[in-house]
């Protein structure tokens, strides 16, 4: 497998995957056309954030096809379509919408299998582990399961902070994964601050970008997981 998975898509000064865009541009070498997904966009159309993306990644000189156009199934069987790209929004709509248009079994093949990188940021990142259950988004729909690809062996956090704005009485993240370790201790929970990615090749985990990320699991300390570690 080949995987990029970005824990966020807007760098501090503003731009579009700008800071990623030598990491993109690398993944997405030797690629002609990529599939994006764009379900987890809310308020914005379908159309409109494919054009966004299309226009952000326009050094890669790859050409976009929206997973929501007419014949995208249709170029995705016939191999028409080399990369998958996922955008970020909200986490549960992005899961309902794979679910319900047949596009969750088709992508987890097709990047489990090495035919196609993947490059996912935000509910992106979520959708490549192995639940949504850590996504920081507001459940505004149901996606009959929380189930998701399953590409690396953890569950994601994107977004990472555990900061707590004066005055705030709710729970840090760290408080929120520790309850999410408490219900399931089976699993691991990778964090990533804004600005941190983490690039996969076969069955190397790597961690890289501008932070380092954090390993969270249940009954231990959290494990930070520097520049370059290896998971």
């Amino acid at each position: 497998m080949k995987l990029l998975l970005l824990s966020n898509s807007r760098a501090p000064d503003g731009g579009y995957l700008t800071q990623q865009r030598d990491a993109i541009a690398a993944t997405l070498k030797g690629v002609r056309k990529a599939l994006f997904v764009p379900f987890a966009g809310v308020t914005i159309s379908w159309d409109d954030y494919t054009a966004q993306v299309q226009a952000a990644i326009a050094h890669t000189g790859v050409q976009l096809v929206g997973a929501h156009a007419e014949d995208a199934v249709e170029q995705f069987l016939a191999g028409e379509v080399q990369a998958i790209i996922v955008g970020g929004g909200n986490t549960f709509q992005l899961l309902a919408e794979c679910r319900r248009r047949g596009w969750l079994v088709r992508l987890g093949d097709a990047a489990r299998s090495g035919r196609m990188p993947y490059i996912g940021w935000s509910a992106g990142a979520n959708l490549a582990g192995l639940t949504i259950n850590t996504t920081n988004d507001m459940p505004i729909v149901n996606p009959h399961g929380f189930g998701a690809l399953g590409l690396v062996p953890f569950c994601i956090n994107p977004h990472y902070n555990n900061s707590l704005p004066p005055g705030h009485q709710g729970e840090t993240r760290d408080q929120r994964l520790a309850e999410f370790l408490v219900a399931n201790p089976q699993m691991r929970v990778v964090a990533l601050p804004e600005g941190t990615w983490l690039e996969v090749n076969g069955s190397a985990v790597v961690v890289a970008g501008a932070y380092a990320a954090k390993l969270f699991t249940a009954n231990a300390d959290a494990q930070d997981l520097a520049l370059g570690a290896r998971i």
